[in-house]
C-alpha cells in the first residue's frame, strides 16, 4: 500500500464517504475534500498518492481542479467521476491527463480496480524516475571515486571517448572498476537511453555461449523450443560490454571479430545475417598482448577491439584514494543497512593505506561492510577491522630492518626482497608474486628491472616457465 493517501474530492457527501469506505475497506488511508477548492489546498498540503475527484461541482470543476494538479505534478494520477457523461467530457478529461473517467452510480468492483491500476502505473512511473536519476548520479564520470593523478587520467580519457562511438578496452586487475567505468561511458554517450547488455565470456558454458550472444530459431538444433533473441539483438542501439574477453574461444574470437567489422550476427537456424547496431566495450584482466604472442587471442581482434584502451590502476598504486573510497562507501553502507553514520580514525586509515589490496577497490568495500555490520561504536579503530588487514600489519612490524647511518638505496632494498621471494619459492613465478601480494606481470617487470633470472644447475641463467600448471 502507498504511504501517502488518496484524496476523495466530491460536493456530494454521501458520495465521499461511499468512496471513503471502499477505499478504507481495501486497507488505503484517505482525505477528503467538498469542492475543487478545498481539494486543491489538501492536494498542496498533503501531497495525495491519488485524486479521485468529480467533475461537477460549484466553483472550480473536477476539469479545472484536474488541469491545476498537474500545473503542480504531472505525476499524480487523478480519476473523474461523473453522473453526467459525454464523449466530449471524457475527451477532455483524457487531453487534460486523467487516468480514468468513471460514470455514476459507482460500482465499487470497477473503482477499486481502476484505483490499483493507476497506482501501479504511478509506481512504475516513479520506479523508471529512481532509475534514471540513480543512473545519471552513479555513473557520472565526476561521481567515480578517485582524486589520484592516474584516475583523473582514466577520467580524462573516458569523458572523451564516451560520446566518440569507438570500441574501448578497459584494462586492470579485479576488482579495479571496470564495469563500472564501462557503465559510465554507455551513460555518458549518446545511446544512454537504449540498452547496456553484460557480457561475461568466461561465465557462460562454451555449448551455450553462441546462442546466448547471437540466439537461435525455434527448431535450430536439439533443445531450441523456441525463437530466442541473443545478447547483441537486445543491445540494439546500445552498448554491449564483454567482460573478461580474454577468456573468448578461438571460434567466438572469429564470429566477433566479424561483428565488428561487418555489423551484423549470425543467428543460429536464421536463413540471413542480421544487420545490428551496438557500441562494443570490452574488459580484461588479463594481458591481450602476452595472448596474442602466445597464439591464444587473435592478433586483428586485439586491434579491433584496443582502438581506445583505458588502464584502471590497482588499488596499492593509488592509495591516496583511499580516504575517498573509505568514506563513499561508509555512506553506502549505513545507508543499506539503515543505521547511523560512522567515522573512522585516523590510525585506521593508516592501517588501510599499508595493505596492499590484492582485490582492489572490491575487497576495500567488502572490508567497510564487514566493520558497518560488526559495528561496535560510532568509530572504527583498527581493532574492528577484519583479521587478515590486522595481521598484515604485524608481519609488517616484525620485520627488522637495521638501516646504516649513511643512507640505504630503496632499490637494493627492494631487490633484495624479490629476490629472497623467489628462491623461497623457487623461482616459481606466481608463487612469488602471490607471496609480495603483487600481480606477476608486476614481479616480471621488476625481475627485468634488476636482471633477476633463476640459477640453473651449472649457475647458468635460464627463463622458467613455471606457469603452465597454473
Amino acid at each position: 500500500m502507498p504511504s501517502a493517501p488518496i484524496l476523495i474530492v466530491d460536493d456530494d457527501a454521501s458520495q465521499r464517504r461511499l468512496i471513503e469506505f471502499w477505499l478504507q475497506e481495501d486497507g488505503y488511508s484517505t482525505l477528503i475534500a467538498n469542492d475543487g477548492k478545498a481539494g486543491l489546498h489538501a492536494f498542496e498540503q498533503k501531497s495525495p498518492c491519488l485524486v479521485i475527484a468529480d467533475i461537477r461541482m460549484p466553483g472550480m470543476d473536477g476539469l479545472d481542479l484536474l488541469g491545476r494538479i498537474k500545473g503542480v505534478n504531472q505525476d499524480t494520477p487523478v480519476i473523474l467521476i461523473t453522473a453526467f457523461g459525454t464523449v466530449g467530457n471524457a475527451v477532455d478529461a483524457m487531453k487534460l491527463g486523467a487516468v480514468d473517467y468513471i460514470l455514476k452510480p459507482l460500482n465499487p468492483d470497477e473503482l477499486k480496480l481502476s484505483v490499483h491500476r493507476a497506482l501501479e502505473r504511478k509506481e512504475l512511473v516513479d520506479e523508471n524516475r529512481y532509475l534514471r536519476d540513480f543512473a545519471d548520479t552513479t555513473f557520472r564520470f565526476e561521481n567515480l571515486i578517485g582524486q589520484s593523478r592516474k584516475m583523473r587520467d582514466v577520467f580524462d580519457v573516458a569523458t572523451q571517448v564516451a560520446r566518440r562511438d569507438s570500441t574501448v578496452l578497459l584494462t586492470g586487475e579485479t576488482g579495479t572498476g571496470k564495469e563500472l567505468l564501462a557503465k559510465a561511458i554507455h551513460q555518458n554517450s549518446l545511446r544512454a537511453k537504449k540498452p547496456f547488455i553484460t557480457i561475461n565470456c568466461g561465465a557462460i558454458p562454451e555449448n551455450l555461449i553462441e546462442s546466448e550472444l547471437f540466439g537461435h530459431r525455434k527448431g535450430s538444433f536439439t533443445g531450441a523450443f523456441a525463437d530466442r533473441v541473443g545478447k547483441f539483438e537486445t543491445a540494439n542501439e546500445g552498448t554491449v560490454f564483454l567482460d573478461e574477453i580474454g577468456d573468448l574461444t578461438p571460434s567466438l574470437q572469429i564470429r566477433l571479430l566479424r561483428v565488428i567489422q561487418e555489423r551484423e550476427i549470425d543467428k543460429i537456424g536464421h536463413p540471413h545475417p542480421i544487420k545490428i547496431n551496438v557500441r562494443i566495450l570490452a574488459a580484461t584482466h588479463r594481458n591481450l598482448k602476452t595472448l596474442v604472442e602466445d597464439g591464444q587471442f587473435r592478433e586483428d581482434l586485439f586491434y579491433r577491439l584496443s582502438v581506445v584502451t583505458v588502464n584502471l590502476a590497482p588499488l596499492r598504486e593509488r592509495k591516496d584514494d583511499i580516504p575517498l573510497l573509505v568514506e563513499h562507501f561508509l555512506k553506502k553502507q549505513c545507508a543499506k543497512y539503515q543505521i547511523p553514520l560512522v567515522s573512522i580514525s585516523e590510525e585506521t586509515l593508516e592501517v588501510l593505506a599499508r595493505h596492499n589490496w590484492p582485490g582492489n577497490v572490491r575487497e576495500l568495500e567488502n572490508v567497510v561492510e564487514h566493520v558497518v555490520v560488526l559495528g561496535k561504536g560510532d568509530v572504527i579503530r583498527p581493532e574492528h577491522l577484519p583479521a587478515d588487514i590486522r595481521q598484515q600489519r604485524s608481519r609488517i612490524a616484525n620485520i627488522s630492518l637495521k638501516l646504516p647511518e649513511e643512507g640505504i638505496s630503496l632499490e637494493d632494498v627492494e631487490k633484495e626482497i624479490l629476490l629472497q621471494a623467489l628462491e623461497k619459492h623457487d623461482w616459481h613465478q606466481t608463487k612469488a608474486a602471490r607471496y609480495l601480494s603483487i600481480s606477476r606481470k608486476t614481479l616480471i617487470y621488476r625481475m627485468e628491472k634488476y636482471g633477476l633470472t633463476p640459477p640453473n644447475e651449472k649457475g647458468e641463467a635460464q627463463v622458467v616457465a613455471d606457469d603452465l600448471d597454473e
